[in-house]
């Protein structure tokens, strides 16, 4: 290696936001970048030359990742709480040389100032519920200006108007929105009014689902493409919708649904601004606003090795929680008015709700969400012939045969076995329930309707317990 080579290698690592660690095979500490003293309590030239088992000992490094890939010889990613009580998320590679371990290169990441701003956030929420509550209802100037800026939201409720608050005074700015909730609560439809709020409302409004994408398919359909990148690539090559999200809003639903190795790309994205297209070497600058979304406990997939740390915190900036519908009911009455006029419009009639219909409405758990109530209000509307909205009888929500199969499959899981826990159990039952649905359901779709859930949270379930459709 040359003197230029060494001087641009040293410049990297003094300079990176980074904290760099050099370690050999056994755990002797080689080298250290200048900022990993302020992090980890202890002066660089104390760090050069101990061991990391040592450090660990010591308390300094609450764990070693290094260890950790001396122990396994594979990368390894993990949080650290570090001697001066900062939190650190950190990730290390093993260097192999002739198959042998040689060298370890860790870099480590603060997190503190980020939680800062995420306590920040959350005594904002705080102080913005007991503004809303100290207001009687919302009566304000402020409230006032947000019920003519909800646009297309239908939303009564005192938490699902307080959220709206949240997120047009978020809006402005570029702070990545995670927004969390069950299957159909209404993610995409603020995410939309986010977007409409912002100052990139004139840009596109890209909207991608993770779940519904193959995995084969996403790099080219996310990232792009050039001219021949693969076999059946269009001539002139295509721009993936990183690019087509350029000067708006990208609206990543199911996020936890990315393929592992897409989460890596997608980290590098949006650390560099830039995005490279399959066949390609040269990058592109990209510039939107992140937004996701997604039905799971992310910190667990985390746990369990399915979703990445460092891009789980990269987008935990501004989470925003939607509450089901059963804990907002509010809101159906000016659902049901505005999905109703949605309806009269698509089908050419004037249609009215039966008196009736309001007690399963308002009584209605809705596990579906808003999606359910939406489906229900349709099929209720086919069903009845006159100007009169009456409900949809048993028969007409569900095909008979369904309604019996799902109870025998109910019926037909066994009791919880010695030694098993409930997520076993569960799993099990699931499984029960869905072999049934696959041999008296045509499709995917019958299924969610049957189930009450999305769609591609179907296909998903069938693949995990590897069951096909028989008809």
């Amino acid at each position: 290696m040359s003197d230029i080579d060494r001087e641009v290698i040293r410049t990297i690592v003094e300079t990176a936001n980074d904290h760099f660690f050099i370690v050999d095979g056994e755990g002797l500490v080689l080298d250290v970048s200048p900022g990993a003293a302020a992090v980890y309590g202890m002066a660089r030239e104390r760090l050069i030359g101990s061991t990391v088992q040592r450090l660990e000992a010591e308390g300094v490094l609450k764990p070693s990742i290094s260890l950790e890939v001396i122990r396994s010889g594979k990368p390894a990613q993990l949080m650290q709480v570090t001697g001066t009580g900062r939190r650190v998320i950190a990730e290390a590679h093993p260097v192999y040389v002739e198959g042998k371990l040689a060298r370890i290169v860790s870099r480590s990441r603060d997190l503190t100032d980020l939680q800062l701003l995420q306590d920040e956030y959350a005594l904002l929420q705080k102080r913005f519920s007991e503004h809303l509550k100290r207001s009687q209802g919302g009566g304000n100037a402020e409230d006032g200006q947000l019920e003519a800026a909800l646009d297309e939201l239908q939303v009564r409720s005192g938490v699902m108007r307080e959220l709206a608050l949240l997120l047009k005074r978020v809006a402005p700015s570029d702070a990545t929105v995670l927004m969390l909730g069950e299957s159909g609560v209404g993610k995409t439809a603020f995410a939309r009014q986010l977007h409409r709020w912002s100052r990139r409302h004139a840009g596109p409004f890209v909207e991608v689902n993770c779940g519904a994408i193959p995995e084969n398919l996403f790099e080219s359909e996310m990232f792009g493409y050039q001219p021949g990148a693969f076999s059946g690539a269009a001539r002139q090559g295509k721009a993936g919708l990183l690019e087509q999200a350029e000067g708006g809003t990208l609206f990543l639903d199911e996020i936890g649904e990315l393929p592992l190795p897409m989460q890596t790309k997608l980290l590098k994205v949006i650390q560099d601004g830039s995005v490279t297209r399959l066949g390609d070497t040269r990058p592109r600058r990209v510039d939107f606003r992140l937004v996701v979304a997604t039905n799971q406990d992310l910190a667990r997939r985390v746990e369990s090795g399915a979703f990445r740390l460092d891009l789980y915190y990269r987008l935990n900036v501004i989470p925003v929680t939607l509450p089901p519908l059963r804990e907002r009911r509010e809101d159906i009455p000016a659902l049901v008015e505005a999905c109703l006029e949605r309806l009269n419009q698509r089908y050419g009639q004037r249609k009215l709700l039966h008196g009736s219909t309001w007690s399963e409405l308002m009584g209605g758990d809705w596990p579906g969400n808003v999606r359910q109530l939406e489906n229900w209000l349709e099929r209720a509307w086919l069903s009845s012939p006159g100007d009169l909205i009456h409900s949809p009888t048993r028969a007409e929500t569900a095909a008979p045969v369904a309604v019996s199969s799902l109870d025998q499959a109910t019926a037909a899981v066994p009791t919880m076995t010695q030694g098993e826990g409930l997520n076993d159990y569960l799993a099990r039952a699931e499984r029960s329930v869905l072999e049934e649905m696959c041999r008296t359901l045509a499709s995917t779709y019958a299924i969610a309707e049957r189930l009450g859930v999305s769609q591609p949270s179907v296909v998903r379930k069938l693949k995990r317990h590897g069951l096909r459709i028989e008809r």
